[in-house]
């Protein structure tokens, strides 16, 4: 939605990172309150960002405020909502994880900061070769600071999965033979959509279509991943009458052997609850064959957020080192690094590479961020009412 009233007085240039010195900035940051508005549905996210919180009061003088989402949809209203009422300056989000369709929403109505992320000291660490310069298609100039990987991935038990399918015809053979025991998250959870869009990707027989935003071929590029579905939900858990409502809740029911998979768009997940015990010790990763749905994921900072510096100042130590060797550590979340090893420095380099999963199945790119939206429509035209 654009507000094209409102963007009369908001579409004022962004402060340019480059323009000041980085120490000007700190100083500037020293003392602010910056809320950070981020998914709060993973306990290690969260222990992560009290860790974060924490460093930033000691070494920073910053006071990070996290600010825990059902959705990051919630954080998005917020903005467009402030937007409308001419709220121009001291927003209520200074930082935001985004996904790539609420970045497209906001960049389009110009209610984001640009041209500051490759500016951050840390961004000379950052791994050029990911796709950290674009957002499910969408070219992040400058508006969003990269903070990890992220790629789909399945989760089974050696005990009952001892070969993963291979792809999406293996799947629904393994459904045949294992009725009630395959689920996914139901659209528009975040997990259930690139479900969908992992399956369009690996059936369609026009696969450049996808990098486009949907037009009248939208049935004809569709049609093999509605066959699939159609075939695959009577084999479903619950009959495909019901969904999980979350990747966690696909977890409980793994763990309870109700299912035999699970979901994530982070590889080293199953590593993670393994070792804190909310996963059987029987429980590995995998992807297909032919490659597995990935991208980056970021953070961004609002066009009116009050404490900007103090922003900076954030997303430029998530890009740090040490931060981002915590985070990729699968004791503490797992989460996979956006850093380039041969970047860093030596020490650094040993620790991250400790924590860099070996053996992934190639990175499928995501489509164009026009098609969650056209996906989740169709599929609960389809599927949402019964």
């Amino acid at each position: 939605m654009r507000f094209c009233a409102i963007l009369t007085g908001l579409l004022i240039a962004a402060p340019v990172l480059a323009a000041d010195s980085w120490q000007t900035l700190q100083q500037q940051a020293q003392g602010q309150t910056v809320w950070f508005n981020a998914w709060g549905g993973d306990p290690a996210v969260n222990r992560y960002l009290d860790w974060v919180s924490g460093e930033m009061k000691t070494h920073y003088a910053i006071d990070l405020k996290i600010v825990r989402l059902a959705d990051a949809a919630d954080a998005v209203k917020r903005i467009q909502t402030e937007a409308r009422a001419g709220r121009t300056a001291k927003g209520s989000v200074d930082l935001l994880w985004v996904n790539g369709e609420n970045f497209r929403t906001l960049k389009e109505a110009g209610l984001l900061q640009t041209q500051w992320a490759q500016a951050l000291p840390n961004w000379r660490y950052v791994d050029t070769q990911k796709p950290v310069t674009e957002d499910f298609a969408v070219a992040t100039e400058g508006a969003e600071s990269p903070w990890g990987g992220a790629q789909l991935t399945f989760i089974a038990r050696r005990g009952s999965t001892p070969t993963p399918p291979a792809d999406p015809q293996a799947l629904l053979a393994y459904a045949q033979q294992h009725p009630g025991k395959v689920s996914y998250p139901r659209p528009p959870d975040f997990t259930g959509t690139a479900f969908l869009e992992q399956m369009l990707l690996t059936l369609t027989e026009y696969p450049d279509a996808l990098k486009k935003v949907p037009d009248a071929d939208f049935a004809q590029v569709t049609a093999p991943l509605w066959a699939w579905l159609d075939a695959l939900h009577p084999l479903l858990w619950r009959e495909g009458k019901d969904f999980p409502p979350s990747p966690a809740r696909m977890d409980a029911l793994l763990a309870s052997g109700s299912l035999n998979f699970s979901l994530t768009f982070n590889p080293a997940h199953a590593q993670q609850k393994v070792a804190s015990g909310e996963l059987p010790s029987d429980s590995y990763s995998f992807g297909f064959r032919n490659g597995m749905l990935g991208n980056v994921h970021f953070v961004a900072i609002p066009l009116n957020a009050s404490a900007s510096a103090g922003a900076k100042v954030v997303a430029n130590f998530l890009l740090s080192p040490r931060a981002q060797i915590r985070k990729a550590d699968p004791a503490v979340w797992g989460d996979p690094s956006v850093l380039d090893a041969s970047k860093l420095p030596a020490d650094a380099a040993k620790a991250l590479a400790a924590f860099t999963p070996a053996g992934l199945p190639p990175v499928l790119a995501e489509p164009h961020a026009a098609w969650v939206n056209a996906l989740e429509q169709e599929w609960l035209r389809r599927y949402g009412t019964r």
